[in-house]
């Protein structure tokens, strides 16, 4: 397409490799990149839409977005296990239509009960997305999956920060046709998403037989492997949601403790975002290495946890009565954990792949994606009621108990990938060998 060149340059830029995975490879960038804008155009105005423009009390509209939230839960295990039976590209195409049918129906919705089913499927619709669109990566990409799933990332925080400076200057105007125009802008996105998505070939899979003709495929029946009999994979997918509550801490624990706990500059609070958003775009590419196999991703635990530690000593620091030590311990902190952050995506990207079944690959993935999305409805109440309330020691604590969740879950896959349980490779691939059908 086109807009490969572009990529490319972008690619010389930021010191990244050729991007693998061919032509569909860097259109999957573009869709990430066109998702994103577009969501960051509609998340930073979404509470505020439902109150300005809906007309709902903020205790409704937080109701409204935690059972939205509930809803989505769903739509991880039931995208993956429909991948493993589907055509993936054809799921992904009907999920974001469905996204784009939410968006843009909500502007014509009025009213709690009107706009419940509608957050609902847009919930379902950007969890199910999220884990095919990882499952394309994987596929497509190979081993190069870490390489890939870094520069992934990197288009990500590049679209969420467009879309979300976009947002804020077309805020300044404070109308509600300025609301609608931003929601539209999010529902017109995913239609543009569709249309790319319609022009990627079926990527190969284990349960899948590929024609001759690049786009078509037709199912073979999966074998019977199912991801909640499998106790080692679940307990690998709990761990890792504890350790994602990184992301929580970042996002609502540290503005909050800002505002609330210290002596630091009130703008801070804003900052974090920036910070964490330009570091990503700057060393998560080179970070990758830390998922290039599965050994190594499971040696990389060990410094995750130091960093998840670290994070939570700086943190209760910045308790200290000085302005300036104050806002030193809370830019450390978030360092800290945006390094975690990093660190920690390139190696749950490559564990979470290469620890599932090939043949069954979608409902692993589908299952470690329902880990994440409950770790993001109970993290902000947890956070909120135990570790702010708790104080420096809650901070401490909480640091404590994910480092240590760092560790065990290094013990369970080192265990794992020595005796593995499911198939009689001692390291599995992403990719199965492709049947090539002569009909």
């Amino acid at each position: 397409m086109q807009g490969a060149p572009i990529v490319q340059r972008a690619a010389k830029i930021l010191k990244i490799p050729d991007i693998p995975g061919g032509p569909d490879g860097r259109r999957m960038l573009w869709i990430n990149l066109v998702d994103k804008v577009g969501s960051g155009l509609w998340y930073s105005v979404t509470a505020l839409y439902f109150v300005v423009v809906a007309g709902l009390d903020t205790s409704r509209t937080g109701l409204l977005l935690g059972l939205g939230g509930i809803a989505g839960l769903a739509g991880a295990p039931l995208a993956g296990r429909l991948a493993d039976r589907l055509p993936l590209t054809r799921v992904l195409l009907a999920v974001q239509l469905l996204r784009a049918a939410s968006g843009l129906l909500m502007l014509l919705a009025h009213g709690f009960w009107q706009l419940l089913p509608l957050v609902a499927l847009g919930s379902f619709g950007e969890r199910s997305a999220s884990v095919l669109t990882k499952l394309f990566a994987a596929r497509v990409a190979g081993r190069d999956r870490a390489r890939y799933q870094a520069v992934q990332r990197t288009v990500v925080n590049v679209g969420y920060t467009v879309g979300g400076l976009a947002a804020s200057a077309a805020l300044a105007a404070g109308t509600t046709s300025v609301y609608r125009l931003l929601l539209l802008g999010d529902g017109l996105s995913f239609v543009v998403v569709a249309l790319l998505v319609a022009r990627c070939a079926e990527p190969p899979s284990a349960t899948r037989t590929v024609t001759s003709h690049a786009d078509a495929a037709t199912a073979v029946p999966p074998a019977a492997r199912s991801p909640w009999r499998d106790a080692g994979y679940l307990g690998y997918a709990v761990l890792d949601a504890a350790m994602f509550l990184h992301g929580v801490a970042l996002t609502v624990g540290l503005p909050l403790w800002i505002l609330t706990r210290t002596d630091a500059p009130h703008g801070l609070a804003a900052s974090v975002f920036v910070l964490n958003t330009v570091i990503v775009v700057l060393l998560q590419v080179r970070l990758s290495r830390f998922g290039a196999t599965a050994r190594v991703a499971a040696d990389a635990l060990r410094p995750v946890a130091a960093w998840l530690l670290l994070s939570g000593l700086v943190t209760a620091a910045a308790v200290v009565h000085d302005r300036w030590a104050a806002t030193a311990a809370v830019l450390v902190s978030a360092v800290a954990f945006t390094v975690v952050e990093m660190v920690q995506s390139a190696v749950g990207w490559e564990l979470s792949v290469c620890l599932a079944p090939d043949d069954a690959q979608g409902a692993y993935l589908g299952v470690y994606g329902l880990a994440q999305s409950a770790a993001r409805c109970v993290g902000p109440l947890l956070v909120t009621s135990v570790v702010i309330a708790g104080g420096p020691a809650g901070w401490i604590g909480f640091g404590a108990v994910l480092a240590a969740a760092a560790l065990l879950q290094r013990r369970l896959v080192l265990r794992r990938l020595a005796h593995p349980p499911l198939t009689p490779e001692a390291e599995a691939l992403s990719v199965a060998p492709l049947t090539v059908s002569e009909q």
